[in-house]
């Protein structure tokens, strides 16, 4: 049986826009004279779906990519939102740095072996956030 070994022009196009972000799926489908049916055939044969996966992938990963470079920021913010003069602000805040130990903040599975990521708050930074936590406790 001979299998195509690579896409046409209008796949690749179809996969361009579909990334593109500017159209959504039906609206690259009429983009392109695209009926549903051979769109989903598309989807079903290998290659395509291969190269739909693959940009998929590569979408995700950049956003990691994003989230890892902004994370010590956004946790530094957060530390300093514990010391606002609202207390509901500080109580948020609190709450959101105790959550993030159990968000996925940890690095992605490297070679198949999970980083573990060392997260240790001060003294000082403790005692704040038990202290928010309890006065919220008594209201």
């Amino acid at each position: 049986m001979n299998r195509k070994k690579t896409l046409t022009k209008k796949q690749l196009a179809v996969i361009e826009d579909l990334f593109a972000g500017e159209l959504d799926e039906q609206a690259v489908l009429s983009k392109h004279n695209l009926n549903r049916k051979l769109y989903n055939k598309w989807l079903a044969d290998e290659l395509f779906a291969q190269q739909l996966n693959e940009r998929i992938a590569r979408a995700y990963r950049q956003s990691q990519f994003i989230l890892a470079r902004y994370a010590p920021l956004a946790a530094a913010k957060l530390v300093q939102l514990t010391e606002s003069e609202s207390q509901e602000t500080a109580r948020k805040a609190c709450l959101d740095i105790i959550s993030m130990g159990s968000t996925s903040l940890a690095p992605p599975p490297v070679g198949g072996v999970q980083l573990m990521a060392e997260q240790q708050l001060s003294a000082e930074t403790a005692s704040r956030l038990l202290a928010a936590l309890a006065e919220d406790g008594g209201q």
